[in-house]
């Protein structure tokens, strides 16, 4: 009888909870949703939909329900979810002046606060420029390519004969070019040593923060002052070399040190290791899957091998890629634009409505100061209304269409606005030279069965296991 009664009293008590949140929801002008269960919000309903199969499940179903803009309650804080490409240019293009970026405190305290990630206002702006003026087309064709070239290839010599797990090869392949692109390294025990820190570092986004060593962010914590420990002996170590009138290098860390700037050490720690997991875990990622969608499309992989059969029959065999080779594959990059499209690796991003006169309003709702806005990026490349079969992997619909024509840029892989990504066009680079010595080079087979999963973020199952063998020239 008890627990009837209990059951009793808090089912009334979550009524009035509702309709209390409901009322508050009508009165502020809030966008329509629901702020779910007190505390949880509606978490547990978004980790356990993205443990489906769906890339979407958690917004497609409130989108049906409430609009391309809507409230929920995720993660501690109340959130307004636009899905659609105005709201999200909105968002984007008001970087500083409406929202600011903000990010929980566990990946924080992982990054460290002079991350690119975390930067805000004017040094936020000087550090990204710096950033793009070390990842532009010029550096890269005069300076990177080289090392991408040959790393990429040095890292294939072993795979003949093997079964690989592609996503784990192609995450050695990212770390290793971003350590040689940031510090001029290359690989060894260091940067191997370097790169198992890394993982751990990593594994800690993903996870509970509890900071205790026994669990996955504690040890990502220490595995984190293990990597800024590294990272703070090679700053140190450049900065005695340049005093002792040391060769120039063209790296990152070189940039810091020559900038007009005066940077701290461990601004520049906290900035190098940021840049480190930025390279390395999103690229790497859409080189699987690249390599996993052409597999599944046997026309789309013959037209792909066709293009760079074609440059390959050019070159004697040793010859590295050049920067015209890079440039006369047109198809490759309607291939990576489709895979970016599908896999959406980077799904959204969260930000944080700091308007200091008024609240924030978006397509005639309001979101109050404070309130956290998520910009879902893969609601938009995944929706039909704007990709006929949206949900099918078709390199060819890039072909006749250019990433950002129209009135409104809709496809956003790399973000926009102000913290538009600073190293795309440095990944597409990567990306294009890895497919090109994969498809000219080997043959392989998947050895077993794999499907994509999108929480915490997208990747394959069992990271995809392939059988590969050598392919030889005639």
């Amino acid at each position: 009888m008890a627990f009837l009664f209990l059951l009793f009293l808090l089912s009334s008590l979550y009524l009035i909870y509702l309709r209390v949140s409901r009322y508050h929801q009508k009165k502020l002008g809030l966008p329509p949703g629901s702020l779910g269960l007190p505390f949880l919000g509606e978490t547990l309903q978004l980790i356990s939909a993205y443990k489906t199969e769906h890339p979407e499940p958690f917004i497609d179903a409130r989108v049906r329900k409430y609009g391309t803009v809507f409230t929920t309650h995720v993660f501690g804080e109340p959130t307004v979810f636009c899905t659609d490409p105005e709201s999200n240019r909105f968002v984007l293009q008001n970087e500083g002046k409406l929202f600011e970026s903000s990010y929980p405190s566990s990946i924080s305290n992982l990054l460290g606060r002079h991350s690119l990630l975390l930067m805000k206002g004017n040094l936020h702006k000087r550090m990204h420029s710096l950033t793009m003026s070390f990842a532009n087309s010029s550096i890269i064709r005069d300076h990177l390519l080289p090392d991408i070239d040959r790393l990429v290839r040095f890292n294939m010599d072993g795979w003949d004969g093997r079964r690989v797990r592609l996503q784990d090869e192609t995450k050695k392949i990212t770390f290793e070019l971003t350590v040689k692109q940031l510090m001029s390294f290359d690989p060894g025990e260091w940067t191997e040593s370097l790169r198992k820190e890394y993982l751990l570092l990593i594994e800690g986004f993903f996870s509970i923060p509890l900071p205790f060593l026994f669990t996955t962010y504690g040890r990502a914590l220490k595995a984190r002052t293990k990597v800024a420990e590294a990272l703070r002996s090679m700053v140190r170590e450049r900065k005695e070399e340049k005093e002792m009138g040391g060769e120039r290098k063209n790296d990152m860390l070189e940039a810091l040190l020559e900038g007009e700037e005066r940077f701290e050490e461990e601004e520049m720690v906290d900035f190098l290791l940021a840049l480190l997991v930025a390279g390395y875990e999103t690229t790497s990622t859409i080189m699987t899957l690249a390599v996993k969608f052409l597999t599944e499309s046997p026309r789309a992989l013959s037209l792909l091998k066709e293009e760079h059969e074609g440059i390959r029959a050019k070159k004697p065999e040793s010859e590295a890629l050049q920067w015209s080779d890079y440039k006369s594959m047109p198809f490759t990059q309607c291939v990576i634009n489709e895979t970016l499209r599908v896999a959406n690796i980077i799904s959204g991003v969260f930000r944080r409505a700091v308007s200091d006169v008024t609240d924030v309003h978006i397509k005639g709702y309001t979101i109050p100061k404070g309130w956290k806005v998520f910009a879902s990026f893969r609601a938009v490349h995944l929706d039909q209304d704007h990709y006929k079969d949206a949900r099918t992997f078709n390199p060819w619909r890039w072909q006749n269409n250019p990433p950002h024509a129209g009135p409104l840029s809709i496809f956003t892989p790399f973000g926009g606005g102000p913290r538009l990504c600073p190293g795309y066009e440095l990944a597409r680079v990567e990306i294009s030279v890895f497919l090109h010595h994969f498809v000219t080079g080997f043959t392989w087979v998947p050895a077993e069965e794999d499907k994509l999963v999108f929480f915490p973020t997208t990747r394959t199952l069992k990271r995809y296991p392939i059988d590969v063998k050598r392919r030889k020239r005639v």
